[in-house]
Formats: structure tokens, sequence, C-alpha cells
């Protein structure tokens, strides 16, 4: 999961980084390149910046993990929260593992057909549209086709539904459950006393 979550951060941080450093202004200069500063004050922030985007993404990648989108999608819609909200957010869950695969079975497809998309950058570059087009064009037909078995289930019909599944819930998770509540908002206070 930390990997993952390093992939999933390295892009961005590396923008970040690049921005904070070479332009964020500061009493310490530490290195001048060219026209920029290099400043103690742009590399703590850029510093930080890459601690809460990984933290972010660490928690986005544990979640995903750990929560099976049926009973997220159940406890959302039992806790109050509209059928089309919790479906806009268990797609949003279930989207990205969907996009890998299918990126993964279309990249192995065109490398069957003959393209090459390993090797140099610019055979890959030249190897990314065969491969982007099939993909947009799969998900566009995906909504499609969930839209109409939503549509054919009485999804948008008005009035409470009935759920056929409830997700087990035992006293012990229920206890964690408090104790993580009790945990955050502890870490709230802290933080914002300045006690941490």
């Amino acid at each position: 999961m930390l990997r993952l979550s390093l992939i999933v951060t390295l892009p961005l941080a590396i923008s970040v980084v690049l921005v904070s450093v070479l332009t964020r202004p500061g009493e310490t200069v530490l290195v001048v390149v060219g026209p920029f500063d290099i400043t103690l004050e742009g590399i703590d922030f850029a510093a930080q910046t890459v601690v809460r985007l990984l933290a972010i993404s660490t928690a986005l990648g544990l979640f995903a993990l750990t929560t099976e989108p049926r009973a997220f999608v159940l406890d959302l819609e039992r806790r109050g929260v509209s059928p089309r909200l919790a479906f806009i957010a268990v797609a949003t869950v279930e989207a990205v593992p969907t996009l890998v695969e299918r990126g993964a079975t279309i990249a192995e497809a065109q490398r069957a057909r003959g393209l090459d998309t390993e090797g140099g950058l610019r055979a890959r570059l030249r190897g990314l549209l065969p491969i982007v087009g099939p993909m947009i064009l799969g998900s566009l037909t995906d909504v499609e086709e969930r839209s109409l078995a939503l549509e054919s289930r009485a999804f948008s019909r008005p009035g409470r539904r009935h759920l056929l599944w409830a997700m087990p819930d035992t006293p012990r998770e229920r206890i964690v459950r408090w104790l993580l509540l009790l945990a955050l908002v502890a870490a709230i206070v802290a933080r914002l006393t300045g006690a941490v």
C-alpha cells in the first residue's frame, strides 16, 4: 500500500517541490539558481506539502483496500444518504481498479497485434493513443450499460428502498469505531490548542 501511495503521490509531489522550492520567498537563501532563490522556507513548505499528499493518498488507498464497495453503499444508504450520492461514491471507488484492469487488457491486445508499447519514450508515446482511445470508448459503454441496468431495477423510483442485505456490525467494530472517532477529536483539539 505504501508503494502504491508513493507512486500515486510522486507526479504531484514533483511539481509541488519544483514550484515551492524555486518560487517560494523566504529570508534564508540557500542557493541561487539563475533568477530563482532556493530558500529554507520553500524547502520546508515543500516537505510539509509532500507529507500531507502522502498521508491523503495512503488514507485513500487504505480505505479502498479495506472497504467492500457494496458494504460502503449500503451503509451510506442506511445512514440516510440518497441512493444517487451513494452510487456516485461507489462508482468513484470502483473506477480506478476497473480502468487499470481495462488498460492492461487493451495494452496486451495491442501488443498481440504488433504495437510496440515497450522500449524508448518515443515508442511508448506512439503506443499511447491506440490504448487510450479504446479505454475511453469502453468506459463510455460501461456507463451506458450501468445506467440501463440501474433503470431496469427502478433505481430512480421515488421513495425509500428496501435493502435485502444488511452489513454485519459486531459490538467490537462499534467500540473500535467510537475509539477512532474519539482519537480523531482528540487529535484535532490537540492540533488547535498547539499541544502537537
